[in-house]
């Protein structure tokens, strides 16, 4: 379902995706993809056995930050997420994110609010890298920060859209999305991914969590 579904929708957005290529090289100086190495989990067969294998790959999205804009201002955001002391504020929306990121462009913050960054990563999808859902791939240093049970997300393919995306995102504290990548997981069929494909359309239109 994950390549068809892939290839359709690639070849429905191939122009909005050339149109916002082309606006992020008018806008700043830089690539018009930002990659990143990510953590996610593929099944392997290990003897007689299947079994999942937490992995890195090269995540892709479009870019919306400035070009070689500083990772540690996020780092030490994502250390205090996954800590429990980061905390939304009032200029956060209520939600769990940085505030007034000097490294964000003007149309990277377009794009991050109708989560149109993230359309790259169905290239990650085709190379067998992601799911459409599944539980979001994160970054190296968010993973240096987890106790043993938050590994068990690493039960699953990383997704594009998820529950945890659809149920609230940047809304949502850190162990209530490790909650719902595991309820997601206990409850994985087909029926459950078409749910969430189905829901993600109002959720990125509504632009719940997002930015």
């Amino acid at each position: 379902m994950d390549i068809f579904l892939t290839f359709a929708l690639l070849i429905l957005l191939s122009p909005l995706l050339l149109l916002i290529a082309l606006l992020i090289k008018l806008d700043s100086p830089g690539p018009v993809i930002f990659t990143q190495e990510r953590v996610g989990a593929k099944r392997q067969k290990l003897g007689r056995q299947r079994v999942w294998l937490v992995q890195n790959f090269k995540f892709y999205k479009f870019r919306s930050m400035v070009q070689d804009a500083d990772p540690s201002l996020h780092e030490a955001y994502i250390k205090d997420f996954v800590e429990g002391r980061a905390q939304p504020t009032p200029e956060s929306g209520g939600k769990f994110k940085l505030t007034n990121d000097p490294r964000v462009t003007r149309v990277g913050c377009f794009l991050r609010k109708f989560s149109l960054d993230e359309l790259p990563q169905l290239f990650n999808v085709l190379k067998g890298d992601m799911s459409l859902v599944g539980p979001r791939p994160v970054p190296t240093y968010e993973v240096a920060g987890y106790r043993p049970r938050h590994h068990h997300r690493f039960a699953a393919m990383p997704g594009i859209t998820g529950w945890w995306q659809v149920k609230g995102r940047c809304r949502v504290s850190f162990e209530d999305m490790i909650r719902m990548d595991l309820d997601y997981i206990r409850n994985a069929s087909l029926w459950f991914d078409l749910k969430i494909l189905f829901l993600t359309i109002p959720a990125v239109l509504s632009r719940r969590g997002a930015e």
